[in-house]
């Protein structure tokens, strides 16, 4: 594996005249030798470099699944290339790089709501007939994560992890067969438990007017059999389905289960409160179960419990979150590339992810990996699986970022009164449709 480039040397590049790059050579790396000895058959063979970016990774899970791949691959080199930690920079990288018609990277991670936008804007390659010419079983894979990076019925994007919210709560406080399974349930045992066991709240979420009010809002629409756009990319948020979602939302905002002030709750903010003691119950994300248990910060280690979020008239339904892999539609060795796509979002790539890197696989079959389960024992329990099972995307649409806001405003502004959830809905239906329509 070629060393790492840095994103301020990124950065810099991007600034200097990317159009000018092409398939991720660099003039330190043109005299490196273009032969390399195929040990098995005595052949050379012309090596081909290829360049993958991602963000910053603090684990050594890149670093093992290049060195995996280069060993079953001795003819293509592999060259992490570092992009910024905030993902929000990490977008705007890229679309500045690829703006440019550069091949300067081959292989990237997008975030689950960046694949419909990629697509419509002409940067990543399709990957049906890869997939196709090499049988990849897309049965296999949890569902919702492959929907994320499939637009217009092509597949943009293979999913290498996954995120999902989830319901944590306090297994002192909760029996498990008294786990609330719908969200009536949860007002009911929330209302009993606020204040036992050195509670504050009965419940804790994430109501603040960002990207978290969203994969809410989504959750609770979907378990009541609500979408807010649909696979064809019709607006159809304006349902008897969506509006009940957002009204039982409201209406557990409004309830004395919560904080006064959850409107200004993030992930922090409510994860904190959490491992402080001051509530049986959490939505959050997966790593709320590890920061739960940490010796250091948490006053609840060992009596945490996880399951899939409560139910409405449709089932449970989780926001999905975690990363995807596509290829720059610019790169130069499309065929390469797609051999690293496919080895990394395969079985042995997402083994070493979640066995070096703590992720949770987009493979169902990983979650009964002797070797997985070792180094993630979290991966066993149940209601953990089940909860990545419930996962469904946020809108597929290439403009998610403006959809998103259109959201954050309106659910905000019914969440605070300002507007009935059925005003709110009507709002999002013509707003969505006019921002689509352009």
């Amino acid at each position: 594996m070629k060393k790492v480039l840095k994103s301020s040397a990124l950065l810099l590049a991007l600034t200097m005249g990317l159009a000018a790059c092409s398939g991720g050579q660099s003039a330190s790396q043109t005299g490196q030798d273009s032969k390399k000895e195929e040990g098995k058959t005595g052949q050379s063979e012309k090596v081909v470099k290829i360049v993958y970016a991602r963000g910053q990774d603090s684990t050594k899970a890149t670093e093992k699944i290049i060195e995996a791949f280069e060993k079953t691959h001795p003819n293509i080199d592999v060259e992490f290339r570092e992009m910024p930690a905030d993902t929000g920079k990490q977008h705007d990288a890229y679309v500045t790089m690829l703006n440019a018609q550069s091949s300067e990277i081959d292989v990237m991670d997008l975030d689950v709501i960046w694949p419909a936008e990629f697509a419509q804007a002409g940067y990543t390659l399709p990957l049906d007939r890869f997939i196709e010419k090499d049988g990849i079983d897309l049965s296999k894979y949890n569902q919702g994560a492959l929907a994320a990076g499939n637009f217009n019925g092509k597949q943009w994007a293979m999913p290498k992890f996954i995120d999902a919210g989830m319901l944590f709560y306090r297994t002192d406080l909760v029996p498990k067969d008294k786990v609330p399974k719908t969200w009536d349930e949860l007002l009911k045992e929330a209302k009993a438990l606020k204040g036992k066991g050195g509670t504050k709240f009965g419940y804790l979420m994430q109501a603040k007017q960002y990207e978290g009010l969203v994969c809410n809002a989504v959750e609770f629409i979907a378990s009541y059999g609500g979408q807010i756009v649909d696979k064809n990319g019709n607006v159809v948020i304006n349902s008897p389905e969506a509006i009940k979602g957002l009204k039982k939302m409201v209406e557990i905002v409004k309830s004395d289960v919560v904080p006064s002030n959850i409107t200004t709750f993030t992930e922090p903010e409510s994860h904190t409160a959490f491992i402080e003691g001051q509530s049986p119950f959490i939505r959050n994300w997966p790593y709320q179960y590890a920061l739960a248990n940490d010796p250091e910060q948490s006053k609840i280690v060992g009596k945490v419990g996880v399951a899939p979020l409560p139910a409405g008239d449709k089932g449970s339904a989780a926001a999905l979150g975690g990363w995807m892999t596509a290829i720059n539609k610019y790169s130069k060795h499309p065929k390469e590339a797609w051999e690293f796509v496919k080895f990394m979002t395969g079985p042995e790539g997402q083994k070493i992810s979640a066995i070096y890197g703590g992720l949770a696989p987009t493979l169902p079959e990983l979650f009964k990996d002797a070797d997985v389960l070792k180094a993630n024992p979290f991966f066993a329990e149940e209601g953990f699986v089940n909860a990545l099972n419930a996962a469904v995307p946020r809108p597929v649409v290439p403009n998610y970022p403006e959809i998103s806001e259109i959201i954050q405003i309106n659910v905000s502004k019914a969440l605070a009164g300002e507007l009935t959830v059925e005003q709110a809905v009507a709002n999002m239906e013509k707003e969505m449709k006019a921002a689509l329509n352009k």
